[in-house]
């Protein structure tokens, strides 16, 4: 943004929590300077027509496995995080918890030590980490590797306690398999978001652990035990319980869309559904295969799958996402909006700028197209 004046006006301005109308927009210097109704709003130095587009706080995603042609398991390194970052903000993401799949005990160490001096650095959009295993489901593994899987030992909780130290944010997902109920406690008192993922656990040891201090659900439907009439499972477990958010990914691939309006409407609050995008190395590049842990992962048709068809990740992004729940499965376009911004960005502690606010920052707002096909940073 220039140190000249710009209004912006003819579009929709969503400020986190409410989708305007009619409304326009002036930023001077990179900050907001005045907000309101069309007719109270003077056009001041440059004006932008938005044409109908939508200005926006930038997306968080709190599931990111790659980008720009690589996964953070191929190199845990601040560089890796750069490249996956830029990627990712070319996609309308200003907060990121980059992910590491089931991996070694070393990698799991070098992906916290990145992840921490990435942080320290100052590299723009890493807001955390994402530790997605081992300590699954031989069961549930999905792509994950089942050699790699295994039970959390008293030094593995030691590693994630001296993490959750060091990070502002870590995000764990575990199976109750494979952690205990204590381990849970101690994590989440700790001030680590623990999640429940990729398990075959029942309705009721969900429950026991959504007490010990687990309080979100790892891509909701996938690679968990189901709703059923009798054995409700985790998907009924996360959807009845008030305190406890679940991600989403919004493919219509993952999740038929008939499904997620189900999930949509049941959902307990205060907890809510946020998107994300489970994005893989293809994320922000042209990469037709890539590689997983020695296995070859095939991107075609918008999916991503192993040899035997196994889903793995996602080819998606958050603006594809919103655009699957407004046109899919019918929920409003300012819902669809939270779901990217504000949801995921208060369940790890992090603000959304309210782009109304005189005196906002402009740097992490974002314009997207009217159609819902494309998105990019104002500067």
């Amino acid at each position: 943004m220039t140190t000249d004046t710009t209004t912006f006006r003819n579009g929709r301005i969503f400020d986190g929590t409410t989708l305007h109308d009619a409304h326009a927009l002036c930023v001077t210097t990179g900050r907001v300077t005045a907000f309101g109704p069309d007719a109270q709003i003077a056009d001041q130095g440059q004006v932008v027509d938005l044409k109908g587009d939508i200005l926006s706080p930038g997306f968080v995603d709190l599931q990111v496995n790659g980008g720009d042609g690589i996964l953070l398991n191929d190199d845990p390194s601040v560089e890796t995080l750069t490249r996956m970052a830029q990627a990712h903000r070319r996609l309308g993401v200003a907060q990121l918890l980059p992910t590491l799949i089931t991996d070694t005990p070393e990698n799991t160490r070098a992906a916290i030590a990145a992840a921490t001096d990435a942080i320290q650095t100052g590299v723009p959009g890493i807001a955390g980490l994402h530790l997605e295993g081992p300590h699954l489901s031989i069961t549930r593994k999905g792509a994950h590797d089942g050699e790699l899987i295994r039970p959390m030992t008293p030094e593995d909780l030691q590693i994630l306690l001296d993490a959750a130290s060091a990070l502002p944010v870590l995000k764990v997902t575990v199976a109750p398999e494979t952690v205990t109920e204590a381990q849970v406690q101690t994590l989440s008192r700790a001030g680590v978001l623990v999640s429940l993922g990729h398990t075959d656990a029942d309705y009721d040891t969900c429950l026991r652990y959504f007490e010990a201090g687990a309080r979100c659900v790892t891509h909701l439907f996938n690679a968990m035990s189901q709703l059923g009439s009798r054995a409700p499972g985790l998907v009924g477990a996360a959807l009845g319980t008030g305190a406890v958010s679940a991600g989403l990914i919004a493919d219509a691939v993952h999740v038929h869309p008939q499904t997620m309006r189900a999930a949509w409407a049941a959902k307990a609050q205060p907890g809510e559904i946020f998107l994300v995008s489970d994005a893989m190395a293809v994320a922000g590049s042209d990469a037709t295969s890539f590689d997983l842990n020695g296995r070859t992962i095939t991107r075609k048709n918008g999916i991503l799958t192993l040899a035997d068809g196994t889903l793995a990740g996602a080819d998606l992004d958050l603006t594809t996402a919103i655009k699957t729940l407004v046109e899919q499965v019918g929920v409003s376009l300012s819902d669809a909006l939270r779901a990217a911004t504000t949801v995921p960005a208060k369940l790890i502690g992090a603000p959304v700028p309210d782009v109304t606010r005189d005196g906002t920052s402009t740097s992490d707002m974002i314009r997207i197209s009217a159609d819902l096909s494309g998105v990019a940073f104002l500067n």
